[in-house]
């Protein structure tokens, strides 16, 4: 199984009244190791949209276990969970930088057409891309 890594540099602005992570950031930080993970493969989503295509979040689940806090960097580690004909399930871990995880992650993503928003598997649009996600997984 390949596990890409992103380092994220907590701001402040990310933080909330009590000074840990607002919890909602924490999408935003899966979004950055999913980027990274394909960019790792090799592969460049914005390229993916420009061809006329789109991959949405069909179902989010995150289980908050130590609270980040502004100053800190954490590590998004990303994986592929699942990978079939029409859906892609992403695995996340968000860790301190003394590898305590903060939280889980688990997003389940489809690919559609962007001028229909139907549904398309990626071995008809990349199978390039395909070939990667199953080596990958």
């Amino acid at each position: 199984m390949f596990i890409s890594e992103k380092q994220v540099e907590i701001r402040y602005a990310d933080t909330d009244q009590m000074g840990v992570v607002y919890h909602a950031n924490y999408l935003a930080y899966c979004e950055m190791g999913r980027s990274q993970f394909v960019k790792d493969l090799g592969f460049n989503y914005a390229q993916l949209e420009e061809d006329g295509f789109v991959s949405p979040v069909l179902d989010i689940s995150i289980q908050y276990k130590a609270s980040l806090r502004y100053g800190q960097i954490a590590t998004v580690r990303t994986w592929i969970e699942s990978h079939g004909k029409l859906r892609t399930t992403y695995g996340y871990e968000v860790l301190h930088e003394d590898g305590t995880i903060a939280a889980t992650v688990k997003s389940m993503h489809t690919l559609l057409k962007k001028e229909n928003f139907r549904p398309v598997s990626l071995s008809r649009v990349a199978p390039d891309w395909e070939v990667a996600y199953k080596n990958a997984a």
